[in-house]
């Protein structure tokens, strides 16, 4: 019966590395995915504006004003 040398030898090594690296590149690629959402989730300008008038934060002027000049 041949030796395994501990856990398999050089083939189980070669198993652990590219497991490693399988969870390593998963865990890339989450973050990455998740960072982008951030990105693409935010408001515009525009869209905040839109909110502080709607919850009466500013009056009607003052998002009249601020809204032409975001469209400059």
């Amino acid at each position: 019966m041949q030796c395994l040398n501990g856990f398999g030898g050089g083939w189980m090594m070669i198993l652990w590395w590219l497991l490693i690296f399988v969870i390593g590149y998963g865990f890339f690629q989450f973050f990455r995915a998740n960072q982008q959402q951030k990105l693409n989730s935010e408001e515009s300008p525009l869209e905040i504006l839109k909110k502080w008038y709607a919850g009466g934060e500013i009056s009607k002027t003052e998002f009249e004003q601020k809204k032409a000049e975001l469209e400059n």
